[in-house]
């Protein structure tokens, strides 16, 4: 190749673009923001649509409908989920995964307002937004304070949370456990009666003076004046002086029937921090923001605030995810810089120590050349980049090795540097592009995975493309160049390397002697070695049938925190609410290894399909655990014993949510029942939970989301004797507001606050329940009239919420497995169920969740090896013209797989479809890498020396590419043994860890490469050679020529 001569003779301008290329790719990567997960764009817009009381079915029925009737008609809509409940109706819209966020939301906000004309009059503005993974919460900041008033609390967190959003990084801080104020209006009934005032004229005189009129301009002639009639209410004052009614005698106002406060609305969710009353913080940051920077400037913020706030007051970080990304990312970083320290270590015994760090420069070059890459398409540095860069550790070093072993060769023979490494690019450039565009071709088909789960693995590919393409060019010109200057032949090693170029195999001796003979003997029996090896793969197929352990969608790691959510059934007050979630707060607290722990009651947001909570949800507790090298116990165990100690709560159910890695799926088991009939879908529902509970064994955190029981009071109202005492609807109505959350009269806006406050007008607390219905009486034009004369109190079923898809009502039943059990296994026997005891006629059911995901991942990479297989089938056939030799070398893609089958069934590991599915289109890249120099080497050896035997070309092949092959084998599985072992070794921390969330993360990538490449490599080595025979073998059977045959040199004697 012309360019190398170029490359060398101008050596300064070729290591100034390489040491350039290293500083800049040192610069991406310190400036590439750090986060946990990939910036995923989820395409999905969330409507939320309030009206205060209203029913699930009306809210089904007037805010649902008629919103899912008007989005349903949007371009790249591909599914509508509502759900109906209590007050208000979410509905979410999921788009085509390419959509535009922009057009998709203002699209959904035009179908809204239209929808809008046939929503009831007192519908509030519809709240509509975007979701995304990025806004992740990055931190909890709680603000508790043992003693504190809650007021002094709601303004600290208010400053903070002011501060906090200003920063660039920050897309929202909200608030949790906070209170809305509210100036509270007391009345005594008993002094309505006695002015004879209705609740109805106090909320319209309320109303009518709550008001900014601007009267106008007026002009004299001297000039224009603007006149204004200011009428809003500033302060309670205000509010205390305004005139009820009036005779000549005087005037009856708001402070001689009522009392006013400014106080809080009444609790509905209660927040602890650490066991004290608490204002949380939940901080979003902007997507490709850096998280790392983010939390140290929240973390600056903060310290400049405490000297200033009461000595009682705390603020503390929950679940800090900050510490979490530094340390998977600095862990993992040791443990690819001690797989580089072990490739080098390899390297160097095997080749020397020039030609070792030769090779081993590679590593450092891919690395920072796909730091450029990943900068310049403004990626974040998640742990998919870093799966990437795991992966790419183990592939990108082949080009480098086989370039330098062969220059070795060829100054073995008497070449100095500068031809030797002429020669070598000269020889092995289409092997080294063959090899390494046959390893691209098995990556590229995963750049279009479709969905959610595409996006989130598109990092992946692309990140691998850039370590292969930055490693190509490290072979291909850095490494002749580097190695032209200072590459120096090995005296030691001379001798092997002649003979390995035209020695006789029979004086071979060592490792390579003992393989000589094993390969002699495998290429006189090409068919023994074909039915042995087919033998031992559907051996290993179908052991692997029979007894392995299953397949789980995405492996789990080690936690370093945790959720639990407690659920409950019944009209529990708030209060009660609150006793519940301190009690289970206690049981975990009784566990220890706790850090930082807070306590949510109340259900909070719900979210619509699969990963919507369960209606009987009252409360979520979030757990940060201590230091797990504090501990004794690992993560899962903890969670084990968090699990352990909820149980068997009297009325209460409590069950630990692992916070999920990987695409986001909800538990693991889940099956969708859809139909119209909603007493039939809660009774299927209720039929298929009762069968997973009592006669399925291992399964946990059963729920469901048919409705939860309850009561509700319905007012009944004889219209009729209610208008012959002179009441109506809207005084009835009032009156019971006035006992319940009182009735909304207006909002002001204080000169100490930044959000309006609202206006009740409420009874005491005496006249607050039921009870007082009864004896409760209303002021009408014939006097105070008692309300139990013309209404009577019904007790109904509540129904809390109806749920639908497209259109169709939906109950979900779900379920995880127990610890050790595999979903897969208990979907086929919960498979096996509902096909003995189908649904009744009209209910419909399908399985969601990860088993849906998981068929839906293993279908696509079904898909994506086929093509990439197919891509690779034309590049070989393009190299070597044979279809054979192409069949040949895919053939070992099988021999990997089994590999990996037969590391499962080793190890007892499940069958990871994300990692352990990518790990062998990794496999596929590598074998076919060693299989393609190999049979080019053969077909080379096969020109240059015609006169040899078939035989021994396949052996001169075999003992020339042994030590390549055993290099790149066993360096990238030397490199992942200590992940593929469960140890996590780092050389950069001085750290050695057994299991830890680092190797429970990656031990499933790690194991199938190091047991598939081990397992393919010796197969290869053997079988592939053999089968080069093979086709002269079979001709010599049937009586034909052989394709082969050496041809007779003369030798002439001088």
């Amino acid at each position: 190749m012309n360019y190398i001569d170029a490359a060398v003779s101008r050596s300064r301008t070729t290591l100034s673009i390489f040491v350039v290329t290293m500083l800049i790719g040192l610069y991406s990567y310190i400036n590439i923001p750090l986060e946990l997960n990939p910036d995923v764009t989820v395409p999905i817009i969330i409507t939320t649509i309030i009206h205060q009381g209203i029913s699930p079915e009306d809210a089904e029925r007037l805010l649902a409908k008629p919103a899912e009737l008007e989005i349903k008609s949007l371009d790249g809509v591909t599914g509508i989920t509502s759900f109906s409940s209590e007050n208000a109706a979410t509905i979410i819209t999921e788009f085509d995964v390419d959509f535009d966020s922009s057009n998709a939301l203002s699209e959904v906000r035009e179908a809204i307002n239209r929808a809008k004309a046939r929503f009831p009059q007192s519908t509030e503005e519809p709240l509509i937004q975007e979701v995304s993974a990025a806004t992740a919460p990055v931190v909890q900041i709680a603000i508790a304070g043992e003693g504190v008033p809650e007021r002094v609390l709601l303004r600290i967190a208010e400053d903070l949370q002011r501060e906090i959003e200003i920063l660039p990084e920050i897309l929202e801080a909200e608030m949790v456990g906070n209170r809305e104020e509210l100036l509270e209006v007391v009345i005594d009934p008993a002094q309505l009666e006695t002015y004879n005032i209705t609740s109805t004229q106090i909320a319209q005189a309320v109303s009518s003076n709550n008001r900014l009129i601007a009267a106008g301009a007026l002009d004299t002639g001297l000039g224009s004046f603007s006149i204004k009639v200011p009428g809003l209410i500033e302060t309670a004052d205000d509010l205390f002086n305004l005139p009820l009614a009036s005779t000549d005698e005087g005037v009856v106002t708001v402070s001689d029937i009522a009392e006013i406060r400014r106080t809080f609305k009444d609790a509905t969710r209660f927040s602890y921090a650490n066991g004290l009353p608490s204002i949380s913080l939940t901080i979003q940051k902007r997507k490709s923001a850096n998280l790392v920077e983010a939390m140290e400037k929240i973390d600056i913020i903060v310290k400049e605030m405490l000297p200033s706030l009461p000595p009682a007051v705390k603020i503390s970080y929950i679940n800090n995810s900050a510490p979490l990304v530094l340390e998977q990312n600095m862990g993992l970083q040791g443990n690819m810089a001690t797989a580089m320290v072990l490739v080098l270590i390899v390297v160097i015994a095997s080749v020397g120590v020039r030609s070792g760090l030769l090779v081993t420069l590679a590593v450092p070059f891919s690395f920072f050349f796909a730091f450029i890459v990943i900068d310049l398409l403004g990626f974040t540095y998640n742990f998919m980049v870093m799966f990437g860069m795991l992966l790419g550790l183990g592939m990108l070093i082949d080009g480098a090795i086989v370039m330098v072993e062969y220059a070795d060769r060829k100054m073995a023979e008497g070449m100095d540097s500068h031809a030797a490494y002429k020669e070598a690019v000269h020889r092995m450039f289409w092997p080294i592009m063959a090899s390494t565009a046959t390893t691209l071709a098995a990556f590229l088909p995963i750049m279009f995975w479709p969905g959610v789960a595409g996006q989130f693995m598109s990092y992946l590919p692309i990140t691998v493309f850039a370590v292969l393409v930055g490693s190509l060019f490290y072979a291909l010109l850095f490494a002749p160049t580097i190695g032209a200057l200072i590459g120096v032949s090995n005296a030691a090693d001379s001798q092997y390397l002649r003979q390995l170029e035209d020695g006789d195999v029979k004086n071979y001796r060592g490792i390579t002697g003992l393989y000589a003979k094993i390969l002699n003997f495998a290429v006189k029996s090409p068919l023994i070695v074909f039915m042995l090896s087919v033998t031992t793969l559907v051996t290993i197929v179908m052991a692997y049938g029979r007894y392995g352990k299953g397949v789980e969608f995405f492996t789990s790691v080690e936690p370093s925190m945790t959720q639990v959510q407690v659920f409950a059934r019944g009209n529990y007050s708030p209060v009660e609410i609150l006793e519940v979630m301190l009690d289970v707060e206690d049981r975990l607290r009784e566990v220890g290894e706790i850090k930082g722990i807070v306590t949510q009651s109340g259900a909070g947001q719900q979210m619509g399909g699969g990963m919507q909570s369960a209606p009987d949800l009252v409360g979520t507790i979030f757990i940060e655990f201590t230091d797990r090298r504090e501990r004794d116990i690992d993560g899962f165990e903890l969670e084990n014993l968090y699990r352990e100690a909820i149980t068997d709560i009297p009325g209460v159910r409590a069950e630990v949510a692992t916070i999920e890695n990987g695409p986001p799926v909800g538990k693991e088991i889940q099956i969708e029942l859809s139909g119209d009939d909603l007493e039939l879908l809660f009774s299927e529902g209720k039929r298929i939970r009762d069968f997973m509970e009592n006669s399925m064994t291992g399964l946990i955190d059963i729920d469901d989301t048919t409705p939860v029981p309850g009561i509700e009071w319905v007012i009944e109202v004889d219209r009729a004797r209610a208008a012959m005492l002179g009441a109506n609807i809207a005084e009835i109505g009032t009156a019971i507001q006035l006992m319940t959350n009182g009735v909304f009269m207006g909002d002001y806006r204080p000169g100490d606050s930044e959000e309006e406050v609202d206006i009740r007008l409420r009874y005491p607390e005496q006249y607050r329940g039921l009870e007082q219905i009864d004896t409760l009486r209303i002021s009408t034009a014939s006097g105070p009239v008692p309300l139990s004369s013309f209404i009577t109190r019904v007790a109904k079923p509540k129904v809390s919420s109806i749920q639908r898809i497209d259109g169709n009502r939906v109950v979900y039943i779900r379920a995880n497995p127990a610890p050790g059990i595999i979903a897969s296994n208990k979907l086929v026997e919960l498979e096996q169920y509902m096909q003995d005891n189908p649904t009744v006629a009209g209910i419909y059911y399908q399985f969601r969740g990860a088993n849906e995901e998981q068929a839906d991942s293993a279908a696509f990479l079904g898909k994506a090896f086929s093509m990439a297989l197919a891509m690779m089938a034309i590049l070989l056939v393009t190299q070597f013209n044979s279809y054979y030799q192409s069949l040949l070398i895919l053939s070992a893609v099988l021999m990997s797989t089994a590999g990996v089958l037969l590391g499962l069934l080793t190890t007892g590991q499940t069958f990871s479809v994300i990692l352990t599915g990518i790990g062998i289109v990794a496999l596929a890249g590598i074998i076919v890498n060693n299989n393609i120099v190999l049979i080019d080497t053969f077909n080379h050896l096969k020109k240059a020396h015609k006169e040899w035997s078939l035989q021994e070309i396949i052996i001169h092949t075999g003992v020339q590419r042994l030590r390549p092959v055993f290099l790149t084998t066993f360096t990238t599985g030397f490199g992942l043994l200590p992940l593929a072992m469960h140890v996590s070794v780092d050389l950069i921390g001085a750290e050695i860890e057994v299991g830890g969330p680092i190797t429970s993360q990656w031990v499933s990538l790690a194991s199938a490469i190091v047991f598939g490449l081990t397992f393919a490599t010796i197969l290869t080595l053997i079988v592939t050679p053999a089968m080069l025979t093979l086709p002269d073998r079979l001709r010599e059977m049937m009586g034909r020529k052989p394709s082969h045959q050496p041809e007779v040199v003369e030798v002439v004697e001088a």
